[in-house]
């Protein structure tokens, strides 16, 4: 065998062994943030899981945020597997929409650091995202979120053609029904709610989860029907509607 294909064939192997030391770390870190939460997920005891010196990790990934970012992918690719073992075209849209709806939520209890790391991720602008996180994985972020983003996008064009569905953007409304959701089900994370009490004297609530899974849902719901369940007003003459 020549020297070239020799090296080209060791570049290969390395370019195989960096991909899957990439996986090893992204495996690692969904573990910590399954077992600790995102706060607590720290470079060192990634580093420390898979086994390596920190500074490895610096080698495959621009900074934490990018680390994140991959997890995040990680979570959304295994987010819509489960949506697309659920939908089912033959279903109504609003019984559609519901069912991808409690798979959201349910996923989202099931793996709080998910919407942990998304809203992270949201709280950001455009401007710093693009500062910490390189162009590639972007594009993967912006690729495995689209492909959920779709499903249920798709759901809500069928909803408008049915009727059932009020006449919005529908790539704007299924980016807002997933941020509404992550944001909705901040509250089960907290574990609080606060009401008033007597002046100057709040009163804290233990926040029911399954209460607060029923209200995303519906949430949901009531928000892709949106004007539709408006009552239509009468218009008289001379009066404007």
């Amino acid at each position: 065998m020549s020297s070239a294909l020799l090296a080209i064939g060791r570049r290969r192997t390395t370019a195989e062994r960096r991909r899957d030391r990439e996986r090893d770390i992204i495996r690692a870190t969904r573990e910590l943030f399954d077992e600790r939460g995102t706060i607590d997920a720290q470079i060192d005891d990634i580093a420390k899981r898979v086994g390596i010196n920190k500074a490895l990790i610096y080698r495959h990934f621009a900074g934490k945020e990018e680390l994140f970012a991959l997890t995040l992918v990680d979570y959304l690719g295994e987010l819509d597997e489960r949506l697309s073992q659920t939908d089912n075209a033959r279903r109504t849209p609003l019984n559609r929409l519901r069912q991808l709806s409690e798979v959201f939520v349910d996923f989202c209890l099931e793996y709080p650091a998910f919407a942990d790391c998304a809203m992270s991720l949201l709280r950001r602008t455009g401007e710093e995202l693009f500062g910490e996180i390189t162009e590639p994985v972007m594009t993967k972020l912006g690729t495995a979120m689209a492909t959920a983003l779709e499903r249920i996008a798709a759901i809500l064009k069928a909803g408008q053609r049915a009727g059932v569905f009020d006449e919005v953007d529908t790539d704007y409304l299924a980016n807002h029904l997933y941020t509404q959701t992550l944001g909705s089900l901040h509250m089960a994370r907290v574990g609080l709610i606060v009401s008033s009490g007597q002046p100057g004297h709040p009163v804290v609530h233990h926040a029911d989860v399954a209460t607060v899974r029923s209200t995303a849902i519906t949430a949901t719901l009531a928000t892709a029907v949106g004007r539709k369940a408006l009552p239509r007003r009468s218009t008289r003459a001379g009066e404007k509607s």
